[in-house]
């Protein structure tokens, strides 16, 4: 149950700026609020619960959780936000899969194909491009002296994961959906710290891109990220290393 693969080049980067924060916090209180209705209570909220263990792992402040929450109905009122996702392809054929939180569908599939468009992309169909993705969870969990790898597979073994893959500087738990929560919830408990965790669209494969249409595709997944209704950017291109960098 080890290895090497490269969990931050399969996703779009997030937060590098000061700026780029701010959207993610954003777009994470939205997340916990829409999560939030009807029932608060991560302890009885799986899904809230989940949500907040991912804005934790982003380092949004405890503030900012509890506010989201507690702001819920007041925040969104009657507006009924939808969670939608949209599958299609960027420059040289790289799949892409964009989950969005929207109000307003129209808007939203308006943004995204004139952003895919003008970037060399298209918009797709539902299912164009997500038989080449798996869809399952990923806790990238952080790897210190006092926790071995030997550990962690024992953790992970006995919270019902699926794999662990060892990292230079974290171990990468994969859990089935249904699973994500249980597992999450048992390592929490032991203490361990987390890069990330979530659920999400994981490729089979990846490709590579030529300089010129890698830089025109990195434009692409910033003008999406940058998109007040986009959540998370899920695609198969494998990005450089030293451009995920903070």
């Amino acid at each position: 149950m080890s290895g090497h693969s490269k969990w931050h080049n399969i996703q779009a980067k997030k937060g590098k700026a000061d700026a780029a924060r701010g959207r993610i916090f954003t777009k994470l209180g939205r997340e916990i609020a829409v999560a939030a209705r009807g029932n608060p209570n991560p302890a009885t909220n799986s899904k809230l619960a989940d949500v907040i263990a991912k804005a934790k792992a982003a380092n949004m402040p405890n503030d900012n959780i509890e506010r989201s929450i507690k702001r819920a109905a007041g925040e969104l009122g009657d507006r009924d936000y939808k969670e939608l996702t949209y599958e299609g392809y960027g420059v040289g054929g790289a799949a892409v899969i964009i989950s969005t939180l929207t109000d307003n569908n129209n808007r939203t599939a308006g943004d995204i194909r004139a952003i895919m468009s003008k970037h060399g992309g298209s918009l797709g169909t539902t299912g164009s491009v997500s038989y080449m993705f798996e869809n399952k969870g990923l806790i990238v969990v952080e790897r210190t002296p006092d926790l071995d790898e030997d550990t962690m597979t024992d953790y992970a073994i006995e919270a019902g994961a699926d794999d662990v893959v060892t990292t230079e500087d974290a171990y990468e738990v994969y859990t089935s959906v249904p699973a994500f929560s249980d597992v999450r919830k048992f390592l929490e408990e032991k203490g361990l710290s987390f890069f990330s965790a979530e659920l999400g669209m994981f490729p089979q494969s990846r490709i590579t891109l030529p300089e010129e249409k890698l830089e025109t595709f990195r434009k692409m997944l910033d003008k999406l990220e940058e998109n007040d209704d986009v959540q998370t950017v899920w695609h198969n291109v494998d990005l450089p290393e030293e451009e995920e960098e903070e």
